[in-house]
């Protein structure tokens, strides 16, 4: 099955991915969107992640991140405020190697997934592979990245790959 010929005519496997993804633009109800970002953002960026997650619970999307400090802890915050049962987080490894402050808002939460087999792993082996698992998860990604951030880069690529919807905000 080929997607494209040389002219760039839409052949049937790209037509049937973007009707799935208009189809995802215009349905109201639930969708499962993956919300994920850099460690370093400003507190005026942590509000507006905070806000916009608690706005898409209230919405009744079901909101997958990981547990690290800056998007995800806003992110968790938000949902947290919306409701709490619509909130999948998925660790790299385990608590315990999350930092204090995210260790602290982390055994609040009723969905935690930790991969304690992952511990050897280097933070970035083992983000790559959550990531992976987020995507699969999800309709949709949504990101906060700086140009230089790489592993964050790889995800979004992955998603596109995946023929998820992806929102990449730039952050520089």
């Amino acid at each position: 099955m080929s997607q494209s010929d040389q002219s760039g005519t839409i052949t049937d496997d790209k037509l049937d991915t973007y009707l799935e993804k208009l189809h995802l633009l215009q349905s109201r109800g639930s969708k499962k969107i993956a919300i994920i970002g850099s460690r370093h953002v400003s507190f005026m960026q942590q509000q507006l992640i905070e806000t916009m997650s608690y706005a898409l619970v209230l919405e009744g999307n079901h909101i997958y991140t990981s547990g690290a400090p800056g998007t995800n802890f806003a992110v968790i915050k938000g949902v947290q405020r919306a409701n709490p049962d619509q909130l999948t987080v998925i660790l790299p490894q385990t608590i315990e190697e999350q930092p204090d402050e995210s260790r602290e808002q982390l055994i609040t939460l009723s969905s935690v997934i930790e991969y304690p087999d992952r511990a050897n792993m280097t933070l970035a082996q083992a983000s790559e592979l959550c990531y992976s698992e987020i995507i699969g998860k999800c309709q949709q990604l949504v990101g906060f990245l700086y140009h230089n951030s790489m592993t964050l880069k790889q995800t979004i690529q992955y998603a596109h790959e995946q023929n998820k919807m992806v929102t990449a905000f730039f952050l520089d």
